[in-house]
């Protein structure tokens, strides 16, 4: 598994993930050393220049693995029409950019986005062969399409984005795809936003029963306020090892 958080720059992990002398211009160094995995989520908000790609890539090491959330003029604003040019453009930048580093690219649709298959069929066509997308669903009626979803999610080898909110799955638990996606938002444990050690060994065993070790399943922990996000990932990845998998560094301790 490979184990991580949405995002790095926190202030508020000053203290918990950066020492108080590290400034925040090395926090992404900081955080390379003690992970091997990110999800950027400024890709969603404004799409980075291809030095700015570079630059990431430039400053984490060898083997580091970054997921980049897909732009939300491509999710939100177009809601999936016409998709050619804008994963076109996102593709071109972040390839270019990060080269090795680049990992998953994460398709979110919004809330109230109702199913539309072939819509998410046709978007997950222009994706570059060997690039690795997975997608987070989030209005009911994408369950309503269940069969013909899953035939599109398979066909691509897309996993459906596993997802929490106060420590259970708002998300159908299928797997669709060769590997994992999983995003853990928000948990129910104090104080806010963590997850209990009982919901990590949960979710560490369902990702366990559904996938080998040699899977490649990436677990983000989105809850960010507070530092919960590190805190979690460290205590999941000790569950996910006591269910006998794998994961990828994180950090020895932390308060």
């Amino acid at each position: 598994m490979w184990v991580g958080t949405s995002g790095w720059q926190y202030r508020d992990w000053r203290g918990v993930l950066y020492p108080a002398q590290v400034p925040q211009r090395l926090w992404l160094e900081e955080y390379a050393r003690r992970f091997a995995t990110v999800e950027n989520n400024s890709a969603f908000y404004r799409l980075p220049a291809t030095e700015t790609f570079a630059g990431w890539r430039e400053r984490t090491p060898e083997g580091f693995v970054m997921t980049v959330k897909a732009s939300r003029y491509l999710t939100h604003i177009r809601r999936l029409r016409e998709p050619s040019e804008p994963v076109a453009r996102l593709m071109g930048r972040a390839v270019e950019g990060l080269g090795d580093r680049l990992g998953p690219v994460l398709v979110q649709l919004p809330p109230g986005f109702r199913a539309d298959v072939d819509a998410l069929d046709a978007c997950l066509r222009c994706f570059p062969r060997g690039v690795r997308v997975a997608v987070e669903l989030r209005h009911a009626s994408w369950r309503e399409e269940r069969h013909a979803l899953r035939a599109v999610l398979e066909r691509h080898d897309s996993p459906l984005c596993w997802a929490d909110r106060l420590s259970r799955p708002v998300t159908p638990l299928w797997r669709t795809a060769s590997w994992g996606y999983v995003r853990l938002h928000e948990g129910a444990a104090r104080p806010w936003p963590r997850h209990g050690r009982q919901a990590l060994r949960a979710w560490a065993e369902r990702i366990a029963d559904a996938y080998a070790d040699r899977d490649d399943v990436f677990v983000y922990f989105n809850n960010d306020p507070g530092a919960a996000a590190v805190l979690d990932a460290v205590h999941f990845a000790r569950s996910a090892a006591a269910a006998g998998r794998t994961t990828t560094p994180v950090p020895a301790s932390v308060p």
